[in-house]
């Protein structure tokens, strides 16, 4: 028996000018179509003479099945959707019934994935160029995704600095979203962000509001909403929402003019690239003698342990760092945890994320270690660190003197630090003998001065 084609069919926005000619081929092919009804208002003059299933809201999944069926009797069939079928579109739960049903790839039903252009581009395109640059689509749609699955997504892209086009914001049922997704964005962008929000882009009713992040929530949001929230550099001017693409850190953009900055090669990374980022890190501590490796980790909005990478990495033409650091082998921690014992007066610093800081003055510490547990003990009190939670150990020094030991997470995180208040003589040499180790690196040094508080 003849088998049919399933066409997954993305319609763009909506209006004619806006569908791709094979979108309307497809449909045109078609002998039945499936899809939400408002879908199947958008196609009205393409559907005379064809089996037309409309299904709700909520009826994803028997749009599915309807397809497959109708296919299997060797139909071919076109399931639309507004935007890209791929994105929050029927492209995935299709290819899930089918491959649960047994359905693969060449065998019996043909099916072909027909793009289109999704919200994000479409209204994107209606208020300038907000995505010249990295961007995310974020659903705030819990109908079947957690919350709180929703809220790591929303801060991730917010502190990536993605520019971030909100899905599906609010309803009738729905409103809080969309406040605590602002919420969320204010702890990491400013009041003024840019933000555009799109009505119906290429729609009868289409409506195109600027706002900021401080003030978006005040606007008419609804289901057929698409919120573009701008980055850290996106602005408005002249009724046009701008990314930049970053030409401006290489190139001088006057009109007329393509001059380089000084430091730059054009169709080279930039000096603040992969590799030129650590220079500029160490050239930083350089020239802020007076500052400790937190203070650049925090300038360079980086990871303590990427940091740390930063200062252990120089060229061989490089100006000399104060700072030094060797990356401690985790089979010889507990060699080197015994070492900072005999370091004399210690200060342990314990750091939440929250903004916690615990600070232990102690001498002589002994170690032990439970299961995945560090056991720092002393005569007044105990630290416990869970160390299998520590991906990285990292030796530091200033000015070849020991700055201290520090803990790392996975993350690049700083999860304790074992700081020497007495002056101890740091040489990679004499320690790799004093310990009898072969696998010391020369690495970042993360050391603050012992007067500084970590």
């Amino acid at each position: 028996m003849k088998t049919g084609k399933i066409f997954l069919v993305g319609l763009g926005p909506g209006n004619e000018e806006n569908m791709t000619a094979r979108a309307r081929a497809a449909i045109t092919q078609a002998d039945t179509v499936i899809g939400y009804t408002t879908y199947i208002k958008l196609v009205a003059d393409l559907i005379d003479g064809k089996e037309v299933i409309r299904k709700g809201m909520t009826e994803e999944l028997d749009r599915c099945h309807e397809a497959l069926a109708r296919a299997r009797e060797g139909k071919n069939v076109a399931l639309v959707s507004s935007g890209d079928s791929g994105v929050y579109g029927m492209a995935g739960p299709t290819y899930e019934v089918l491959l649960e049903s047994g359905w693969r790839p060449g065998d019996g039903v043909e099916v072909e994935v027909v793009p289109g252009s999704s919200a994000i581009n479409s209204c994107a395109a209606l208020v300038g160029a907000p995505l010249t640059h990295d961007a995310c689509t974020i659903s705030l749609s819990d109908l079947l995704t957690p919350w709180p699955t929703i809220m790591r997504r929303i801060e991730a892209a917010a502190r990536a600095d993605f520019v971030i086009a909100l899905y599906n914001p609010k309803s009738g049922r729905r409103t809080q979203q969309i406040v605590e997704a602002q919420r969320i964005l204010l702890q990491y962008r400013k009041p003024e962000t840019p933000v555009a929000l799109v009505k119906s882009a290429y729609r009868r009713r289409q409506n195109i509001e600027f706002s900021t992040l401080e003030k978006m929530a005040e606007a008419d949001i609804g289901m057929l909403t698409t919120v573009l929230i701008g980055n850290s550099n996106t602005f408005v001017r002249e009724g046009l929402m701008v990314t930049p693409r970053g030409y401006a850190n290489k190139y001088t953009t006057a009109i007329g003019s393509d001059a380089v900055h000084a430091g730059e090669q054009s169709g080279r990374s930039l000096k603040m690239g992969l590799v030129g980022w650590k220079a500029c890190a160490r050239q930083w501590l350089r020239d802020n003698p007076q500052k400790n490796l937190r203070d650049a980790a925090l300038h360079f909005d980086m990871p303590m342990g990427e940091l740390l990478s930063a200062v252990a990495t120089r060229y061989d033409d490089e100006a000399e760092c104060l700072w030094r650091s060797l990356h401690i082998a985790r089979t010889e921690d507990m060699k080197v945890l015994e070492l900072a014992a005999s370091w004399g007066k210690l200060r342990g610093v314990v750091r939440q994320e929250g903004g916690a800081i615990a600070e232990l003055l102690f001498s002589q510490p002994r170690f032990s270690q439970k299961g995945e547990w560090l056991n720092l003990i002393t005569d007044t009190f105990h630290l416990h660190l869970h160390w299998g939670k520590v991906t990285e150990l990292w030796l530091a020094a200033k000015d070849n003197k020991i700055h201290g030991l520090y803990c790392i997470d996975n993350k690049g995180q700083l999860l304790c630090s074992l700081l020497a208040c007495d002056s101890v003589d740091f040489s990679p040499e004499q320690l790799a003998t004093q310990l009898q180790l072969d696998s010391v690196s020369a690495e970042d040094d993360d050391t603050d001065d012992a007067n500084d508080s970590e």
